[in-house]
């Protein structure tokens, strides 16, 4: 099941992103690629959104990616849901960065003018867990070492 939710990761390339700060909860629609083994997840926001305010504030995040878009309104109840608990953690290195910002501009060509911005930050998520949905009731937990 690991390799499955893995996949998901991998062929979808839009999210919810999930931050707080205190007790209010924020929610973004998110552009993102993950790396190979589905451990990590980039993204991109301006240092002065609400969101990157809550990571530094609290790095704990929830990612949601589905398959609404692949499954389409007639199949509802064949639809994935994928909760991806995880932990923000900046990039410390420019090599690091360049990579990442190189696979995200591959992936999301949009996102070229942003991610050429000062005020632009990668956001690197370190996955830690994972919750399937597969349908309304087949549910499958798995925790990352």
């Amino acid at each position: 099941m690991l390799e499955t939710i893995r996949e998901l990761l991998r062929t979808h390339d839009m999210c919810v992103l999930a931050t707080t700060a205190g007790d209010q909860p924020h929610c973004s629609l998110m552009a993102y690629v993950c790396d190979h083994a589905a451990r990590h997840v980039y993204m991109v926001t301006f240092r002065d959104s609400v969101k990157f305010r809550n990571l530094s504030q609290n790095p704990a995040v929830s990612l949601l990616v589905d398959t609404r878009e692949t499954h389409g309104k007639t199949r509802r109840g064949e639809t994935r849901a994928l909760t991806a608990s995880g932990v923000y953690e900046p990039l410390s290195k420019p090599v690091e960065r360049a990579e990442v910002t190189s696979r995200l501009l591959a992936a999301h060509p949009h996102l070229e003018v942003f991610l050429q911005s000062d005020a632009a930050e990668i956001i690197a998520v370190r996955l830690t867990s994972f919750l399937l949905m597969d349908g309304l009731t087949d549910a499958t937990f798995h925790e990352l070492p």
